[in-house]
């Protein structure tokens, strides 16, 4: 007895090693789901919106270094599929998504839920989108789906309307129109790597300088012993671009930290006075915290060459995998430099840890944000993976936690999308059972979306050997992050319709969820709830109650961004006088010891 094409397209999965699919059921996707129950391997993780479960297997893809499987049935369930679909298009996060469709008998009509998901799908899943017109199709397209989604670090999607998926499967024959495919199996990136003139253009220039910077972002995994040794033959600080924080860990004493709006001082003024920059892996797009062009010489290392040259006009670009790139670099880098660069570099980097110790420290009402991560960094356990969701947490995130070797961090990065990181910290749990994880999540992402994904966790907690996730939740009652851009870019006053949020106690919502809950609201109970949290061997969510007028005030605050807050506060902000206060402490804790 043959087997319906669900059954195929689940075998098929678990061939090429797909051990859960995140998803949300309905009829469209009727005879996939039936497969699934009737496999029972790979399993079906339910969340609770399918756009949960396409952000989900982004973050799945991103801490595995795997594919992420999502599915989702027709009209609206594909539709919400998108912004997560999105995410790991810009942030290059190979994910399939299986997609249901209205049966083809039913097509043009206007039939129940009829879209047109090719015209939906086509800028998403532009690498590879396919529709399953006969089960003929499979397995080539299903293959050549997750090779693709893979190799080019992409979404790829895959349509399968309602009534193909209950037909009998049958092999594809031999002969003419006919495609076969090739088993499933392991792929590699291939290392490519750039021709000798260019290494050897590219150390001349490295060895002609005096005061180098190296900027790595995520293209830069799988690469970190590499740029160490290059940096120690340049005698170079290191800056990193948010999606490659967790490259190098931030106890290296010449790791200047991020850099950009949510950046550090160290790494501002290393771009500011470096006469040459390495960028290895690194999209960054915000070109004012490059190098002034003209003075300092670049090269670009990118194993897409589509990405080279883009934010920073490049002497020599390398197009290459970026550990055996470098491999090939350090061999021709003199040693022979002055240690005056690097030193420097390493006093400002012990300074500025200094200075963030001193902000975080400092009195708010109630608790300041930033004391919040930097409690959380010297307690963070071995091997931790944190995800940060977009929004003021993202700053502190970015500026005030110290990875160690060994952890991992991501969220969404170039698209910037709230509502990530609890998806993420539930694909980074499938993806490292036995890892505990930390997601860091303002009350307005958790409000949108990430309530809801507690029941998710609670669902699938036994599934994980280590059941340690803490969501750990701003709780401000303000859509931070833009009431800031609205003081800093616009010198508009907070807009509190727009602005403020509903108060909830999100402890005594996640405790009716089923989980264990702390709620902080006291500074000195910051570190002893961290410490309850991490030591749980359950999941765990922490409500603390943050001050929404600590500013996350840019390395290199411009007179225009001081000029509007300023304005803000004379236009009428509904609290002025305590964001003045708030914000003159936290910069004469940068300013002055």
């Amino acid at each position: 007895m043959g087997i319906e094409v669900g059954d195929h397209i689940v075998a098929r999965l678990r061939e090429w090693g797909v051990e859960q699919v995140f998803g949300y059921p309905g009829d469209g996707i009727g005879g996939l789901v039936a497969a699934f129950g009737r496999a029972g391997n790979p399993a079906f993780v339910q969340t609770r919106h399918e756009e949960m479960a396409a952000f989900a297997a982004t973050g799945f893809a991103k801490f595995s270094g795997r594919i992420g499987v999502c599915a989702a049935t027709s009209g609206p369930g594909a539709i919400h599929l998108l912004n997560g679909l999105y995410d790991a298009k810009l942030d290059h996060a190979p994910v399939l998504a299986l997609v249901g469709q209205t049966a083809r008998g039913a097509r043009g009509v206007g039939f129940q839920q009829e879209i047109d998901l090719q015209s939906l799908f086509k800028d998403v899943a532009s690498e590879y989108l396919v529709e399953i017109d006969v089960p003929d199709q499979l397995p080539a397209a299903l293959d050549r789906a997750i090779r693709v989604a893979t190799t080019r670090s992409a979404p790829a999607v895959v349509i399968v309307p309602a009534d193909v998926q209950q037909e009998q499967f049958r092999p594809p024959e031999v002969g003419f129109g006919h495609v076969g495919s090739s088993p499933p199996g392991d792929l590699h990136q291939a290392r490519a790597l750039p021709p000798k003139e260019d290494i050897a253009a590219a150390a001349h220039v490295l060895n002609h300088c005096t005061r180098p910077a190296i900027l790595i972002g995520q293209g830069a995994h799988g690469a970190a012993d590499e740029v160490f040794a290059v940096a120690e033959r340049l005698g170079a600080g290191v800056a990193k671009a948010l999606l490659g924080k967790d490259v190098l860990p931030d106890d290296i004493p010449f790791v200047t930290g991020s850099i950009g709006l949510l950046g550090t001082r160290p790494s501002y003024e290393m771009m500011r006075d470096c006469d040459a920059l390495l960028i290895v892996g690194s999209n960054f797009p915000y070109t004012q915290f490059l190098p002034e062009p003209g003075t300092a010489r670049a090269v670009q290392i990118d194993a897409d060459g589509t990405r080279i040259g883009m934010r920073y006009p490049t002497d020599v670009n390398l197009i290459g995998d970026a550990a055996s790139t470098l491999s090939a670099l350090t061999e021709q880098l003199s040693t022979d430099r002055d240690p005056s660069w690097r030193d420097q570099i390493e006093k400002n980097v012990a300074s500025w840890w200094e200075t963030v110790e001193r902000q975080a420290m400092l009195d708010a009402d109630p608790v300041n944000p930033m004391r919040v991560v930097w409690e959380l960094s010297s307690r963070l356990p071995e091997g931790a993976i944190v995800t940060a969701d977009s929004g003021s947490s993202t700053t502190w995130y970015a500026r005030c936690l110290r990875l160690r070797h060994g952890m991992r961090g991501s969220l969404s990065g170039t698209l910037a999308s709230m509502g990530a990181a609890v998806p993420y910290a539930i694909g980074a749990k499938f993806a490292h059972p036995d890892r505990p994880v930390i997601a860091l999540v303002g009350d307005g992402a958790m409000q949108m979306n990430g309530l809801t994904e507690l029941l998710t966790i609670r669902r699938y907690r036994d599934r994980w050997p280590d059941q340690r996730l803490v969501v750990c939740v701003f709780h401000n009652n303000d859509l931070n992050q833009v009431t800031w851009e609205l003081r800093a870019m616009s010198g508009a006053p907070k807009f509190t319709d727009s602005q403020e949020l509903p108060d909830v106690s999100y402890a005594e919502i996640a405790s009716a969820e089923g989980l264990t809950s702390i709620a902080v609201d006291r500074p000195e109970e910051v570190g002893p709830a961290w410490d309850q949290a991490l030591s749980a061997h359950e999941p765990v969510l922490l409500d603390v109650r943050c001050d929404p007028e600590v500013p996350p005030i840019p390395p290199h605050a411009t007179l225009e961004q001081i000029e509007h807050t300023a304005a803000a506060v004379l236009r009428g902000d509904p609290n002025a006088w305590h964001l003045l206060v708030q914000g003159a402490k936290t910069k004469a804790r940068e300013l002055f010891h």
